[in-house]
């Protein structure tokens, strides 16, 4: 294999050289980027309803499981577990993973239908059956990541290169919000969206209580904004909203990012643009050290701006559609038009044992980041690596993604 390989990106006049010691799939993360302004759209822009197959209700779905569930078939898994024995027999690394060596004779129809609905249709979908008690965490987290690859490109979640995340309670405080992720503590997620195109969780183990999720349509609930609050609509519009970065920062970049929570689609998409969001609150009300006192250097929240967030998480919680994930389960959720939240969780205690006798294990759950970029039929965003294959996620400068099996 080459040590390098030559990529063009969009975002850029000349090519970039990737290691592929470094990045052994070829391809490097694009990172958190504010929108191209000049593609951030005014409110008089955007529809008074929004139609088409993203759009959904819970009622929907809420009696019929049979429309957003799939339990593995013996001969999935069968296929499933042959194919990552073989990857990981071959020890090749887990970065570098993908379609090409990672064959799925069987499930890949099936996975090919399921990126089409994530993305054009009602953006997400449940996984029922991977033997994840059987299976020791490298198997999991290959057969995982192998399925991944059939939707999408991983991205790193964080600065340390992670794109295998892991959603588990390490004892981190939730209140300090300005440098913990809520995903590393057992608090409740408010209504947000995650930093790529399609978000995954496969369920190793539940916790005690709680840690439920609830998903939402975001174009219903857009609509329903539209006929009761415009006016927090044209708030969430307008790109005058901060989002922390949390220190993840490469060389060069501001801690924040400015920008709009619901935009349209680029100039690509023609007359009929869709509504696309993104918004974590947690990364809203984190800013205190940049936005007051003496020495701000952004703006506080405004008071409609504090109201918009109110309607908005009160809204999405009367919409939205609850589901449990047990062990085995894996949910996919396009991030472009689908919230979704959390709630919070109590882990087994020390010493407990599950209803099968075996010692009780603490809540974890494997994530990953999957980019669906434009070039390959996805959203058509309004920024300037909508094109890149690993569009969004969170790159600090050049660190290597990594793949932990637990969380660290």
């Amino acid at each position: 294999m080459a040590s390098t390989v030559v990529e063009t990106k969009a975002s850029q006049a000349t090519p970039t050289t990737i290691n592929l010691s470094v990045f052994p799939d070829g391809l490097k993360t694009s990172g958190q980027h504010p929108p191209v302004y000049s593609r951030v759209r005014p409110y008089s822009d955007f529809p008074k309803v929004h139609g088409g197959p993203t759009l959904w209700k819970a009622e929907d779905y809420r009696e019929n499981p049979e429309l957003w569930t799939h339990h593995f078939t013996d001969e999935e898994i069968e296929e499933l577990g042959a194919v990552t024995d073989n990857f990981i027999e071959k020890d090749l690394p887990l970065t570098g993973i993908s379609k090409a060596n990672f064959p799925l004779p069987k499930l890949s129809s099936r996975l090919e239908a399921l990126r089409k609905d994530l993305i054009d249709g009602k953006g997400f979908f449940l996984f029922k059956g991977v033997p994840v008690r059987k299976w020791d965490l490298r198997k999991c987290a290959t057969a995982y990541m192998g399925l991944g690859t059939y939707l999408g490109y991983f991205t790193s979640q964080n600065g340390r290169g992670h794109v295998l995340g892991h959603v588990k309670d390490l004892g981190e405080d939730p209140t300090k919000t300005d440098r913990v992720r809520i995903y590393r503590t057992n608090a409740r997620q408010y209504f947000h969206t995650d930093g790529s195109d399609i978000v995954g969780l496969l369920c190793i183990a539940k916790s005690l209580s709680g840690g439920e999720s609830d998903i939402v349509s975001t174009h219903h609930l857009f609509n329903v904004l539209q006929e009761r609050h415009p006016d927090v609509v044209e708030t969430l519009v307008t790109p005058n909203w901060y989002f922390d970065r949390k220190g993840e920062v490469s060389d060069g970049q501001e801690p924040w990012i400015r920008g709009s929570i619901f935009y349209l689609e680029n100039e690509r998409a023609g007359d009929n643009p869709r509504v696309y969001a993104r918004f974590d609150p947690m990364n809203v009300t984190s800013l205190s050290r940049f936005n007051s006192g003496p020495d701000a250097k952004i703006p506080p929240l405004s008071d409609k701006q504090k109201y918009a967030m109110e309607i908005f998480e009160k809204t999405c919680g009367e919409l939205s559609l609850h589901m449990i994930l047990d062990p085995g389960d894996i949910q996919f959720v396009s991030n472009s038009h689908v919230f979704h939240a959390r709630t919070a969780y109590t882990d087994h205690p020390a010493g407990a044992v599950d209803e099968n006798g075996l010692p009780a294990r603490r809540r974890h759950l494997m994530r990953l980041w999957l980019s669906a970029p434009e070039s390959e039929g996805g959203w058509k965003l309004p920024y300037h690596d909508t094109l890149e294959k690993k569009r969004g996620g969170i790159q600090v400068n050049d660190q290597p993604p990594v793949c932990p099996l637990d969380a660290e």
